[in-house]
């Protein structure tokens, strides 16, 4: 690429010809604020805080649009530019709901740090008429409060990437909100709950239901037994909120702080992703075998499964019948493991710790309680369980490593990576295979199926016959998928798709970062990276060779996809109406 030469701040810089003046900035070490922009999602300077002085230019721009050339000269921090920057974050205040210290986004707001940045200390500098609005908590997985919302539209920008689009900007000038059509309530719309509007939004305008209250009743409540489960994102996550960097695998501290937060039995979802992978290859291999609806798609995704039933009903013959690891692993808890145990399964609370908000309204759906009880009684992100552990005084960074309990704390590698897009597919090809070929399976590793891009596939020859498959991750990617199928031209045999780019490694409930780190680093690859990399050091590296899956087969189950098996491992899906 062509370069140009450009002052910054009367130093001169040699930059790729193009950029804007704020991704320039960035070469000279120079971060320009910023509320509503978002890399390739939402450039549309509209909060007017990136404001720079250009020379020879009539008035100030925006420098996350502004395009830089050939010896523009351009400066960020002079006392025009930095009055320009206070006045904006007062007007905006003008009209905020300024509750900061009981807010949920203290100290991770973008918002709260500009002004302890900018020394905005006047809070009421342009006084006036306040909008009023009420709460929107009618969705099982989050609440919208408007009165804090800045008008960013970076919400917006994320639900549009997601081809959902279910709110937007509703009324003009001072009355201008955030909201659905008509304003309907979010949960009388067709939002998917994947939460990728509070992973982006830079203030506390719209978050999760936090449910660490019930958690905390049921492990202080001497007559029930509460069993919690990680997710395999968690693992490489949840430091990010102790100031680990992006991609650290705490697995044996968030184990260790798990115990000293009081549950009785600390498991591993991966064990679940385990038995999802047995029965939904035995699935895949039945269909292929019998003549059964192909292409088969995972049903993993919660977000991803109520898009379908949504946007595509009559596709939904398409869906494994598979629970989600969430969902099978609360009910093998509540029927083969309370009877093991001698526990009546009335009295046991299974807490999920998962990376997405979609898996709240997941454990609220119907034929999801094998046990005649729910499977799953309480879903908390990745963010509520680092509140909980900062809460509780527990000192993540000084815990010990430990291991999670067994059986159901043992996975395999191929457990491990559901985390990641393409994830599932390869796990469920180290089965898969090795029961089409009847040989065992040396090269694990199906990087075909690796990487961040929206859509990935290949074509595998399995006993001389061809195996097409296909991985897609956003709602954007899956619609494409969905096309294909929907007018005959799909080509594939077996379907991975998650609701959220980069898959649960990026999901809605995962840490906030800051627009800046989103911005300008890969967190789905650099998080993705650590989940390969613990697959890549364990003994077991396929879901069948699992010693405690076999058990549980051995025990209960009898074989994949038994009657039993369907009972509890299985479900079914509804075809729900569409609307904006």
């Amino acid at each position: 690429m062509e370069n140009v030469n450009i002052k910054i701040n009367n130093v001169e810089y040699s930059v790729p010809a193009g950029i804007s003046i704020l991704e320039a900035a960035r070469y000279a070490g120079i971060e320009i604020p910023t509320l509503c922009y978002l890399k390739e999602i939402n450039e549309i300077g509209a909060c007017r805080m990136c404001m720079v002085e250009v020379k020879g230019a009539r008035s100030m721009v925006t420098a996350c649009v502004y395009p830089v050339n050939e010896g523009m000269e351009i400066f960020t921090n002079t006392e025009k530019v930095r009055t320009s920057r206070r006045h904006t974050l007062e007007l905006i205040l003008s009209t905020h709901r300024k509750e900061c210290l009981s807010c949920i986004r203290s100290g991770t707001c973008e918002l709260q740090a500009l002004c302890k940045e900018f020394g905005v200390t006047d809070e009421n500098a342009f006084a006036g008429a306040v909008p009023e609005f009420e709460f929107d908590d009618s969705a099982a997985h989050m609440i919208r409060d408007n009165s804090k919302c800045i008008l960013c539209r970076r919400c917006v920008a994320a639900c549009q990437q997601q081809d959902v689009a279910v709110i937007g900007a509703n009324a003009r000038g001072f009355d201008t909100h955030i909201s659905s059509a008509f304003d309907r309530d979010l949960a009388n719309v067709s939002c998917i709950s994947c939460g990728q509007c509070i992973v982006n939004c830079p203030t506390g305008a719209i978050y999760e239901k936090d449910d660490t209250d019930k958690v905390l009743a049921a492990i202080n409540d001497p007559s029930k037994f509460v069993v919690v489960h990680t997710a395999p994102s968690i693992r490489v996550t949840l430091g990010e909120a102790f100031g680990y960097r992006i991609g650290t695998n705490v697995q044996g501290k968030m184990v260790a702080a798990l115990r000293r937060l009081g549950f009785n039995k600390v498991f591993d979802t991966d064990f679940a992703a385990d038995l999802t992978i047995i029965e939904e290859s035995n699935e895949l291999l039945e269909r292929i075998t019998n003549g059964g609806t192909l292409p088969m798609i995972t049903s993993c995704s919660p977000g991803w499964v109520k898009y379908c039933e949504h946007y595509y009903p009559e596709q939904l013959k398409h869906l494994s019948t598979c629970k989600s690891p969430q969902q099978m692993f609360g009910a093998t808890i509540k029927t083969w493991y309370a009877k093991k145990m001698g526990i009546d399964p009335k009295d046991i609370v299974v807490v999920g710790i998962m990376p997405c908000t979609a898996k709240k309204f997941e454990a609220q759906r119907d034929d999801q309680s094998a046990s005649g009880y729910p499977d799953i009684d309480i879903s908390l992100t990745t963010r509520e369980l680092a509140r909980m552990i900062q809460s509780a005084g527990i000192f993540f960074r000084r815990l010990p490593d430990e291991e999670f309990d067994s059986p159901l704390g043992d996975a395999s590698g191929a457990g491990v990576i559901f985390g990641a897009t393409g994830g599932v597919m390869e796990a469920a090809l180290r089965t898969a295979v090795e029961k089409l070929t009847g040989k065992e399976l040396k090269d694990v590793e199906f990087t075909d199926v690796r990487g961040t891009k929206g859509i990935k596939e290949a074509t595998y020859n399995v006993n001389g016959q061809e195996i097409k498959v296909c991985a897609a991750s956003g709602i954007a990617n899956a619609k494409i998928v969905m096309e294909q199928i929907k007018n005959g031209t799909s080509p594939y045999t077996f379907i991975e798709i998650m609701a959220c780019p980069g898959g649960c490694v990026n999901g809605g409930g995962q840490p906030v970062q800051h627009a800046v780190v989103r911005n300008f680093n890969d967190l789905k690859s650099r998080r993705a990276a650590a989940l390969y990399e613990a697959d890549k050091n364990l003994p077991v590296r396929k879901s069948h060779e699992n010693p405690a899956i076999k058990t549980v087969y051995k025990e209960f189950f009898g074989e994949p996809g038994s009657h039993k098996a369907h009972e509890v491992l299985h479900t079914s899906y509804v075809a729900r109406p569409k609307y904006k």
